[in-house]
């Protein structure tokens, strides 16, 4: 018998953590499953290049979006905002890893199609109380001490703001999905999640402005999603809004999972996935660990 392909996910394995790099390098092969790496894998293209380098001859296919940490700049960086963005791309094309740049995959199991849509869309600081603009959702944030290190390092260049970046995202991704594979179901998947009401940061509740955009808030019905993958907040959970299953699929830093933990099992099974529910709670093994922590997302 011929073993039926699985995908799977995970995301946020900042590896400049040892026990994080470590983790990688301990999975094991799975040469009929592809994996999702869901944005946050480092800050340094050549650290992304590693964890490829290392994962892609274990999976028949890698699929990578990129999340905040992958875009930042530092002082000095020769690539800023998109052409950071793009720098990273050609990484993950030299390696046979598809991108949000690239076409998108359709992927048979259990004899039905899935189209694989991987999504790039930013945040744009309107998972605030309603009415704040920008300005004031930073403000907001900060009164209870907290300030993203986006602010600092997350460039926009050549759009004016990260708002306006995000808005551009947003549309072209909308635009192409209305067109390819219309009948075809989808697997989302985006860095930061689609929905407000599946973001559960309890430590940091003030950190929402940069947790995605209100724009996608429709996206899981609107765009026939069968599944929505993301990462972002270190909280792993499956949600079902509307039917649709929502998974988030961190690592996190060492602190928020047992580095005891067998890596493999920390691999999120998106398809064909479990038995869909009404509601399901969050992982408890990781609500009790607790989410992200104060500036270092």
């Amino acid at each position: 018998m011929v073993p039926m392909p699985r995908l799977l996910a995970i995301s946020d394995l900042h590896v400049r953590h040892k026990a994080n790099r470590a983790a990688v390098e301990s999975t094991s092969d799975h040469p009929d499953d592809w994996l999702i790496i869901a944005g946050d894998v480092c800050e340094k293209a050549e650290d992304l290049a590693w964890v490829l380098d290392t994962l892609g001859p274990r999976f028949a296919q890698l699929l990578w979006v990129p999340g905040n940490h992958e875009l930042w700049s530092h002082k000095g960086s020769e690539h800023r905002g998109e052409d950071k963005y793009l720098d990273l791309v050609r990484v993950c094309r030299e390696r046979g890893v598809l991108t949000p740049e690239d076409p998108w995959a359709v992927l048979t199991i259990d004899g039905r199609e899935y189209l694989i849509a991987l999504l790039f869309l930013l945040f744009d600081y309107s998972f605030a109380p309603p009415g704040m603009d920008p300005e004031q959702a930073i403000a907001w944030a900060r009164e209870a001490g907290i300030m993203c290190i986006d602010e600092l390092r997350l460039h926009s260049t050549p759009y004016p703001t990260r708002q306006d970046w995000c808005a551009a995202r947003v549309a072209a991704s909308a635009e192409r999905l209305a067109k390819e594979h219309p009948e075809l179901p989808r697997v989302l998947v985006n860095h930061w999640p689609l929905r407000r009401d599946v973001v559960r940061i309890p430590r940091v509740p003030r950190f929402l402005p940069w947790c995605g955009t209100a724009l996608t808030e429709d996206w899981h019905t609107r765009f026939g999603a069968e599944v929505v993958v993301s990462g972002h907040l270190h909280v792993r959970a499956t949600d079902y809004r509307d039917g649709v299953r929502f998974e988030e699929v961190s690592l996190g830093y060492p602190r928020n999972w047992r580095p005891e933990m067998p890596f493999d099992s920390l691999l999120r099974e998106v398809l064909p996935g479990p038995a869909a529910r009404d509601e399901v709670e969050p992982d408890p093994r990781w609500h009790a660990l607790g989410g992200p922590r104060r500036r270092n997302r």
